[in-house]
This record gives C-alpha cells, structure tokens and sequence, in this order.
C-alpha cells in the first residue's frame, strides 16, 4: 500500500491545486503558466480599434479564464493518465506484477494519448481516489495468489490438487515459487531435465541454493551446467517464462509425501529407543532382505554404544551435566558387550577424582537389571539427542 499512499498524496494534491491554474493570458497549451516578455500595450477586450492599436491579438474579446468540459476518457485510458501522473512523483509501482496482456494495453494507451487538460485531468484523478478510497479489502488475483494466501493454512496435497486442476495455467512468476522449494525437491527436476534447463533453473535461483544444488550432482553432470550457465545470456525471457511454467508444472504434479523423514530415518528412530535385543534382531532380519537399506537404517541409529564412536571426547562433560546422577551411575554400570565401551570412554573423559567416585558407586551398585539398564541407557542417549538438537554439540559420522 506504500505506492498507494504516497500516489494519493500526488494525487490530492493536484486535486486541490489543478483547478485553481487557470486557462488564458499569459499560459501555454500545457496550461502553465509562461512568460512571454514585453508584449506591448493590448487593445481594450471588447473593441476592435484601428489596425495600428490591435498590437499583437487584435481586438477580439478575450475571456480572462477558459471553462472546459472534461474530455470523455475510456477506463484504460484513466489508467494510463494516473500512472503517467505518478511516474512524474517518482512513485514506484509495481507494474510487472500484472498480467503480460494488462501491461501491453497500458503501453498502448500511452502511445495514443498527448495532452490531457487540467480539467480532465482532475476528473480522472478525483474518480481514482474515490474508487481507492472505497476498497475495504482487496484479494489477490489467481488461483496462485489466493494459494500463496493461504499456505500453511491448506494442506499441501490440497494446494498441489488445486494446481493440477488448473493445468497450470497460472498468474504470477513461476521462478517465485520455484525459488521457495527446498532444495531436495527441486534436486530430481534438475537432474533428470537437459543440461540447458538444469543451467537456466540454477541462474534463476538465488546463489546459495544454486550452489548446494550443484554440490548433490556428480561431478560430471555438475560441471556441464556449470559451463553451460555461461550460455544462458542470449536466452529470450520468454523462453525462460516457458521453462519456468514447465518445471513448475512437473514440481505441482510430484504427489505430495506423507512423512516428513526418510524412510531409513523413520526406522533408525524407532530402533534408537528399543531394546537392544530386538534393535540386533531387525537389524539381522534386515541384512538378510536388503543390506542396503540396513546399512542405511545404521548410520541413523545411535545408541549407547555408539558414544565412543560419535562423541567427541571433549564433550562428555556436557553430556554428564545432562543426565541425572543416579540414571547415569546405572548405565554405566548396566553396559554389557559393545556398550561397556562407551562406559570406560564416557569415565576416560572425566576427570580423574570425578571418575574414581563414579567407579566406586558402580560398585556399590552391584549388578544391575536388565530392563533398568535398558532405561538408564536410553536417558543418557537422550541427552545426547537434546544436546546435538540445541546445537550444544555434534555427532561425528563414521569417517570423522
């Protein structure tokens, strides 16, 4: 509305003073005011006179003001009027949001028109300010902009649906939309497009996306869009808009995930807070069916034993300040097999004299029961999670 208001006052501000400059002596066609010098001694208005005393006008009647009507003017017409009037207060208007077929009308009004006196002048701007005034609320043109209104509010399948209804014939920008994808659902688009469409898709979106996009390709494929970005500047716009409707048009017709997560990260999650019986006994199974997927489903686990793989070491103090004593106390004294290295990681990484007292109250402990281990295990990856999910700490990968 910044545009709106600041052309309102141009606007109000013609309104009040247009129709006080007035058509006749000393003005131009334009209804300025002009200086026109010395014009000598005129007849009186009314009389003819002899031909030595008409001076430069003559003896005609001359009115001292000119009453005109306003001329008749087309609603596109009206329009152009009051962006050429706005255009001369430097407002900036937002002109290439509009249909191609509304700009193009514009820029035709334009070219027919010329002078425009005040009279029609005011008219046309009062009629504007008017119907500006009486909008109460206005709502965005399109079935684009009406989605763009109501997302987060729609699901997402809902939204693609209305999409596809449509057949894509859209208004607004399609690299608008294209632009505010993450860049995982955008990665398949370019990688099964030509390199040419993948070089324009990456020089319309914004550098930091482009350039984690390029990284997620082979290094072959990566390197030809790269050099075929350098190509792209003798591309029409308009073929540009049609490879932007295009893709936008495969992104609308992806049917929409039900699960935010992968897959693989879905199961890693759920083994993560099981026993570790039956965490083994799926992993087995799924050797046995799809190594593969398994391997996958590893790298998204961590348990307790992988702290002496995943942790830094100077980190455990974090963790320890974490978790409740006594929870602690039974899991480093509960870790059996593979887990009982991470205890002796976690008490290497402790001070000395902490460590010692920790060691004397496993042993006041005794034994500890499976089922209680499992639990005080589980607390302690917890924190771990809480921890890496505040950004406190990170989880080291395999190869770190």
């Amino acid at each position: 509305m910044q545009f709106q208001q600041a052309g309102s006052f141009a606007l109000r501000l013609i309104v009040q003073v247009g129709p006080k400059i007035k058509l006749g002596r000393g003005t131009g066609v334009d209804g300025l005011p002009q200086d026109f010098g010395d014009m000598g001694a005129l007849p009186d208005l009314g009389s003819f006179g002899d031909t030595n005393d008409m001076g430069d006008f003559g003896g005609f009647d001359m009115p001292e003001t000119i009453t005109r009507m306003p001329v008749a003017l087309s609603k596109k017409a009206k329009a152009a009027v009051i962006v050429r009037l706005l255009s001369t207060e430097d407002v900036k208007l937002p002109l290439s949001t509009f249909p191609e077929s509304m700009q193009v009308d514009l820029a035709h009004q334009m070219t027919e028109l010329r002078y425009i006196d005040k009279d029609t002048l005011a008219s046309v701007v009062e009629e504007f300010l008017a119907e500006l005034e009486a909008i109460g609320l206005s709502f965005p043109g399109g079935l684009e902009g009406a989605l763009n209104v109501l997302e987060g509010t729609i699901s997402a399948s809902t939204s693609a649906k209305l999409r596809k209804n449509a057949g894509f014939s859209l208004t607004g920008d399609p690299w608008e939309r294209i632009a505010d994808l993450e860049p995982a659902r955008v990665l398949p688009i370019l990688e099964a497009e030509s390199i040419e469409v993948g070089a324009v898709l990456l020089s319309k979106l914004k550098v930091s996306k482009s350039a984690q996009l390029l990284s997620m390709l082979p290094g072959d494929r990566a390197r030809r869009i790269a050099y075929a970005i350098s190509l792209t500047s003798a591309i029409a716009p308009d073929v540009v808009q049609r490879i932007g409707i295009s893709i936008a048009a495969k992104l609308d017709a992806q049917p929409a995930k039900a699960f935010k997560d992968a897959p693989t990260e879905r199961v890693g999650a759920i083994l993560n807070f099981s026993a570790s019986s039956t965490r083994d006994g799926v992993l087995e199974g799924l050797d046995e069916t799809d190594k593969e997927f398994a391997e996958e489903v590893r790298k998204n686990i961590f348990t307790f034993a992988n702290i002496a793989t995943r942790v830094d070491g100077r980190d455990i103090s974090k963790v320890v300040r974490g978790v409740e004593q006594d929870m602690l106390i039974k899991a480093l004294a509960g870790a059996t097999g593979n887990a009982a290295v991470s205890t002796e990681f976690i008490l290497t990484n402790m001070s000395k004299r902490m460590a010692d007292g920790m060691r004397e109250e496993m042993e006041a402990l005794g034994k500890v029961k499976e089922s209680d281990a499992e639990e005080a295990m589980s607390a302690v990856v917890a924190g771990v999670r809480e921890l890496e999910s505040a950004g406190e700490i990170f989880l080291l990968t395999g190869d770190e």
